[in-house]
């Protein structure tokens, strides 16, 4: 499959209209997904090529990012994250020196979901990214963020993919979710799957799960593996004068649709769900038509700043 570097983006107006003045470069993760505003580029990641045994080499700097990073999320995320996250996380028994191989993570997801990791390159396009989803195989990018991207990384890194998402692989919902939504994008326009790609943003990546608000816990790998984003997701006191409290709405998938966000800054709205397996009602339902239903009605103003040059 084709890797893809950089990908032609219409920002998008909010009555869902692409703009030609707005059109800009973003990358695909290897998530899949390029941000919704394009800002500063920096200095690609480049993934770790594994050799004929399928083993990767990391340097010692690398190790040491990896330690560091799973240390301080350790002293973040109990109360915070989910508990089929904690009981996922305790299956894969990560080590806490080193970058873990790939197939160590594969035994564990195989005996329980049936599922494998995927090394990958840095950047993927849309295409390979749906179909190793749709094939039970999640993509993981083999590199770490430097020092400093340490609190939030807008390319998925290998401590995002394997501590952010491994470990809710092990939970039959998340995991057909996953797989459902690998096999719509794969039928999908191309306009469609940038309406998709805002329902894998608000539930897998920067999704949170409990009606109550002091029951309320994590599920996104995109907050779970950025240690900033963990505390503020469920901070119900500003923080930073800057940054206000989060927004939290219940999930409706036609306003999940409808929703711009940004990758290069922390989440200013979430989405809640009443448990996990509501994933599975999520699978159940309309998704197309409702993305089509989306197309027609165009995206809410976005919550955030939108850059103009």
């Amino acid at each position: 499959m084709e890797r893809l570097q950089q990908t032609t983006f219409d920002t998008k107006t909010a009555n869902g209209n692409a703009s030609a003045q707005d059109a800009t470069l973003a990358p695909l993760s290897a998530d899949g997904f390029g941000q919704e505003d394009a800002t500063n580029k920096k200095q690609p990641y480049v993934s770790h090529q594994p050799d004929s045994h399928g083993h990767i080499q990391y340097g010692d700097h690398e190790n040491a990012m990896w330690q560091a990073l799973l240390e301080r999320q350790a002293n973040e995320i109990p109360n915070r994250a989910c508990s089929a996250y904690i009981e996922g996380l305790s299956k894969l028994n990560l080590p806490a020196t080193h970058i873990p191989q790939l197939s160590d993570i594969d035994e564990v997801l195989q005996a329980t979901t049936g599922w494998q990791t995927a090394a990958v390159p840095a950047l993927i396009s849309f295409g390979k990214f749906f179909k190793l989803l749709a094939n039970k195989s999640f993509p993981v990018a083999t590199f770490i963020r430097r020092f400093e991207d340490m609190d939030y990384i807008e390319e998925p890194d290998i401590f995002h993919e394997i501590v952010g998402h491994c470990p809710l692989l092990t939970h039959p919902a998340f995991a057909t979710f996953n797989e459902t939504y690998g096999k719509l994008g794969l039928e999908a326009t191309k306009e469609e799957r940038w309406f998709l790609a805002r329902l894998y943003w608000f539930t897998i990546e920067f999704g949170l799960v409990g009606s109550l608000p002091e029951e309320r816990r994590i599920y996104g790998g995109g907050i779970l593996s950025s240690p900033s984003e963990t505390i503020y997701a469920l901070s119900d006191e500003l923080q930073n004068p800057s940054q206000p409290i989060p927004e939290c709405r219940a999930f409706d998938l036609l306003d999940v649709l409808r929703t711009p966000y940004r990758i290069d800054q922390i989440q200013p709205i979430y989405y809640v769900i009443d448990d996990l397996d509501t994933l599975f009602d999520i699978v159940d339902s309309d998704i197309m038509g409702m993305v089509k239903k989306a197309m027609s009605l165009g995206l809410f103003e976005p919550s955030y700043s939108v850059k103009t040059s």
